[in-house]
């Protein structure tokens, strides 16, 4: 069997059947996992065999008990699956996935992966200005978001947060509309939906579905898993696909499935949902269900051991004599109704078989979009009163501990670089496990965005290191202010100033280990234990605590960002004085820049390959 998947041409209401090839035509659509154990790997089958066509105008529901593969199938249909594990036709209009259909097709993901400090409207702006043509100027983008927001009932709170586990903001419904409004704002021809309605009550819910049941009028194809919807939400379906355990148990109109089922003996013996009705089939539950003559006479050959306790045929008899029936009844007229090719020019063919991707916006653009994001986004968590407090209070504390310190003294010189060595250390310490979460906690809104094709990794990239920058060299600021003249240290416009250089190139350097440590590993337990140790290393072999570390080990100190940063401040404070303080020459510094600056690129590089390697991973 195939699964043949048909959906609309771009912009165009057009009648579409379901094709397939001659070559593949007995080939059925499965999708395997390998669980590997200690000594041996296992093959899993989580689809088998799936059927189905859904043309513009329709909304497709796939049912099915939790596991049964709706999810799988969905990320299937909307390209977001492709391994070698599986095996199958998909086509749409006629031909197979390419990469030019990811900028046409909407997908909702089950979780609503959204930034909680943004409002609505900005929220659907920055997704208009990324995700719609380049041809159009940046208000006409701006106007479709507005569009958007009166067309999902949003108005009303398009000027709030949309809120997180920590931050108060819209209701669950509307975040969830807020998700579907970041897809159609493209005006997809194909939107996908998993499980829109999960966590909302009846009457949200049944908004929702009538939302998508209005963009399928207007000549779209929605397609939508759906968990157990209410009698009102199923009869909103116009087709459906009903799965049990990986293998399709019907599919066709929703509003005949009750007759199909009838027709092979399976009858509610009471009033109850649709959706109840088929979930209890697809389970293999045949409670207040009638038992088909078939399966009867099956059951009593059998051993009286494989019957229930209340008379009626186990789960796994119920499920072999669905598919059974399906199979026999319904697939072959089906796949015949799938034969007939479509009748498309060659013009549209070769649109949606083109593998050149269409981006919204240009390299620039996109750059300077997500960098004005990012700045909105992280300005609250950068400019939280814990934060401030800690750095004050931090710098206070130094400065009352080394008050107007003397310098001309070996004592003070001594107490001096004691500070100066506890600056560089806090200000490697402190960005470094800041940056550690940039990457790991942006990951589901990374994947989700690449996955659409909002932009390109390099663009992000750039644009999320770079937007740090401004937010944290403020703070900086502010704790030299504090403790450079408290401290006593060099009262000289410009021995302050390269202070704050120095502080500053250790701080992006210090970003630069963290966002490498987090982009690799993505698992904030295992980079905060591998940062941690990192860290202490560095701090160890800064300079201060041993002065003569021994040849073998004492590579490590090049490579620490904590000792170019002390030598330097030092430099800064004495050069003027004398020719070595602490057994370190006070020469110019710029070898301690040098290799500042090359850990500043060398990390951030390691970063980026990180995240192309995981990006080249989740594509193959």
């Amino acid at each position: 069997m195939f699964i043949y998947y048909v959906f609309s041409s771009f912009g165009q209401m057009r009648t579409c059947k379901v094709t397939s090839t001659k070559e593949r035509r007995f080939t059925d659509v499965t999708y395997k996992v390998i669980i590997k154990g200690m000594t041996s790997c296992e093959e899993r089958d989580i689809l088998n065999g799936i059927t189905g066509a859904v043309n513009p105008g329709e909304v497709l529901a796939l049912m099915g008990p939790s596991g049964s593969g709706k999810t799988t199938l969905l990320n299937l249909l909307g390209g977001r699956l492709i391994q070698s594990t599986v095996s199958g036709s998909i086509t749409y209009n006629d031909q197979h996935y390419s990469k030019f259909l990811k900028s046409r097709i909407g997908f909702v993901t089950q979780d609503d992966v959204l930034f909680p400090h943004l409002t609505v409207k900005e929220t659907l702006t920055y997704a208009a200005r990324l995700r719609l043509p380049k041809v159009l100027t940046r208000q006409q983008k701006e106007k479709r978001a507005v569009d958007v927001i009166y067309e999902l009932g949003l108005e009303r709170c398009q000027d709030t947060m949309i809120g997180g586990s920590f931050v108060r903001g819209v209701s669950g419904g509307e975040r969830k509309r807020v998700c579907i409004g970041n897809e159609i704002i493209i005006n997809p021809s194909l939107l996908f939906l998993d499980e829109p309605t999960s966590g909302l009550d009846s009457t949200t819910a049944l908004r929702t579905i009538q939302t998508l049941q209005d963009i399928a009028e207007v000549g779209k194809t929605v397609i939508t898993t759906i968990h157990q919807p209410s009698s009102r939400l199923f009869h909103k379906f116009d087709k459906l696909i009903l799965l049990g355990k990986g293998s399709l148990l019907y599919f066709g109109k929703a509003s005949e499935a009750i007759v199909y089922f009838s027709s092979i003996g399976c009858s509610p013996l009471i009033a109850m949902n649709p959706a109840e009705f088929l979930l209890d089939l697809a389970n293999g539950n045949l409670t207040d269900i009638s038992v088909p003559s078939e399966l009867e006479d099956k059951v009593q050959m059998e051993n009286s051991e494989t019957e229930t306790g209340n008379g009626k045929p186990p789960p796994a008899v119920v499920h072999e004599y669905l598919v059974e029936a399906y199979e026999s009844r319904v697939a072959d007229t089906e796949k015949k109704k799938l034969m007939a090719p479509l009748p498309l020019d060659e013009e549209l063919k070769s649109k949606v078989s083109s593998s050149k991707r269409q981006w919204g916006a240009s390299w620039w653009q996109q750059y300077c979009i997500l960098f004005c994001r990012g700045i909105k986004e992280r300005k609250h968590d950068y400019f939280s009163w814990l934060r401030i407090t800690q750095v004050l209070s931090t710098a206070i504390i130094l400065g009352l501990l080394w008050w107007q310190s003397d310098s001309k003294t070996i004592r003070g010189r001594q107490d001096q670089a004691g500070l100066l060595f506890f600056i560089a250390v806090f200000w490697g310490f402190f960005p470094v496990f800041t940056a550690i979460f940039t990457f790991p906690q942006e990951r589901a809104m990374l994947g989700k965005e690449r996955a659409a094709d909002m932009y390109r990794l390099s663009a992000y990239f750039l644009a999320r290191t770079t937007s740090d920058l401004p937010l944290d060299l403020i703070l900086p600021v502010l704790f030299l202010l504090v403790v450079y003249f408290m401290a006593g240290l060099k009262l000289s416009a410009s021995h302050f100033f390269l202070s704050m250089l120095t502080v500053f190139l250790c701080i992006v350097a210090a970003q630069g280990l963290g966002l490498a440590i987090g982009a690799t590993l993505m698992d904030l337990k295992r980079a905060t234990t591998l940062a941690s140790v990192t860290v202490m290393t560095f701090m160890l072999a800064g300079g201060y605590f041993v002065k003569k570390v021994p040849v073998f080990i004492s590579w490590i100190r090049y490579m620490s960002f904590n000792y170019h940063t002390y030598k330097l401040l030092l430099k800064v404070q004495y050069q003027d004085i004398m020719p070595t303080v602490n057994g370190i020459k006070t020469d110019s510094g710029l070898k301690e820049v040098g290799a500042l600056v090359a850990m500043i690129f060398g990390y951030r590089f390691l970063a980026y390959l990180s995240l192309r390697k995981m990006q080249l991973h989740c594509e193959a």
